[in-house]
Formats: structure tokens, C-alpha cells, sequence
């Protein structure tokens, strides 16, 4: 879920089971079948037990974000988690990229974390709204606040290895300025697509970032 703030959620009030995710699957999983066939087949891969390292791999490894080395979960509870990502500045200190939103996918209390959206301040992305479908192109657009900004957009799906859409840069800048920028796509796939702003340029080559989860459109 992306949100402006911690107060504004745009994803829709949960009316799902017990068994089945509130919220669009983004990664690593596709599907229940898939996070529950994770469960099935025991310890292989249990970095889809722990938060964090979920987070990080998908910033770093489905995103592409290889920069962003650092992760700290900031709140949790038994469904779902909040984990801030960022990359170390000079001094030492650790700048935060993005706060990663993750659910457990399932029911059990040992299901995997899933990336379901990120919580953003500083960048937003905010339409097309939550969990809404999208075709090419999307209209995208947010609030930022920074500095001689430039604002890049992707479009991914987890059934694919590369992006089906980019879009490289509008310029931005101000305190909680509108931005707004379009980017075409094709050959998605039935499912989730994951929609990912980002800026940066000043330290590393992204310092934020925001996703949302669009549905593609059946005919």
C-alpha cells in the first residue's frame, strides 16, 4: 500500500478470509498457492520468514536498488510489518529510502511475508489509486519534497525479469509539491503490477522510493 501519511490509507477496508491476503501480492509470491506451497516444502529459503530480509530482497533484487543496503523493521505485529530501508550518508549515519509494508500470506502463524506496498512522506505516489487496474499508458503522479529532484518511474510484474515500462526523468522539487509524469508499458500478464517511483542522484543513485499494487485489466 502506498500512503501519503500514517494516517491516509488508500487501500480498500479488508473484506477478505482469514486464508486470503487483505492487500495485492507484490512479491516474492504471486499467489496463496505459491506462499503455501513455500510453507509445505519446510526450511528452503527461510529469508520469507523474517521481515527485513524480505524487504531488502525486494528493494535489491525485484526493484533493482542495489544501493539501498540497509533494513530495520520499525513496527510489527502477528500480519503485518513496517520496514524502513536506506543506504548509509557520509558520517555514517543511515538515510531512509522507503518504508516497505509487508503481510503475512495466510492464515498461519509461520506464513511468509509478503511486499504489499510501500508508506511514504517525503515521495508519495498516489494515483492511480491502490489496487485500482491500470493500462498503458499510466498517468502517474504524487508529492515530493526535496531539491533539484527527478522523478523516474518503472513498471514491473514478478512474472518477468525485466521492467515492461520505464520512464526516465521529470524534474521536481519543493516542499510536498504536486508531480505527476506518464509512463507506457506492455506485455503484462494477468495478476499484480508494481508501479515504482523513485528519485535520488545527491549520495546514491536512488535515495527514495515509493510503489504501488495496480491490478491489469481483464478483457
Amino acid at each position: 500500500m502506498s500512503e501519503a501519511n500514517a494516517t491516509t490509507a488508500v487501500a480498500t477496508s479488508p473484506t477478505a478470509s482469514p486464508d486470503t491476503l487483505q492487500y495485492r501480492p507484490l512479491w516474492p509470491f504471486a499467489s496463496h498457492e505459491e506462499a503455501d506451497q513455500w510453507l509445505l516444502d519446510g526450511p528452503a529459503d527461510d529469508w520469507h520468514a523474517d521481515a527485513e530480509a524480505t524487504a531488502h530482497r525486494f528493494t535489491r533484487d525485484y526493484l533493482g536498488f542495489s544501493g539501498i543496503d540497509h533494513a530495520e523493521a520499525v513496527r510489527t505485529n502477528d500480519r503485518e510489518a513496517w520496514v524502513e530501508v536506506g543506504f548509509a550518508v557520509p558520517g555514517g549515519a543511515i538515510a531512509t529510502a522507503a518504508t516497505v509494508h509487508l503481510a503475512r500470506f495466510g492464515s498461519d502463524a509461520a506464513a511468509p511475508w509478503e511486499v504489499v506496498g510501500t508508506q511514504d512522506t517525503v515521495l508519495t505516489l498516489d494515483s492511480p489509486g491502490y489496487g485500482s487496474t491500470a493500462d498503458s499508458p499510466i498517468e502517474a503522479g504524487g508529492v515530493i519534497s526535496g531539491v533539484d529532484e527527478c522523478i523516474h518511474l518503472a513498471v514491473r510484474q514478478i512474472s518477468q525479469p525485466d521492467p515492461l515500462g520505464e520512464f526516465s526523468c521529470r524534474p521536481a522539487g519543493g516542499d510536498h509539491s504536486r508531480w505527476a509524469a506518464t509512463v507506457t508499458f506492455s506485455g503484462a500478464q494477468p495478476g499484480t503490477l508494481t508501479l515504482v517511483a523513485w528519485t535520488g542522484g545527491h549520495v546514491v543513485d536512488v535515495e527514495r522510493f515509493a510503489v504501488t499494487a495496480l491490478g491489469v485489466p481483464t478483457d
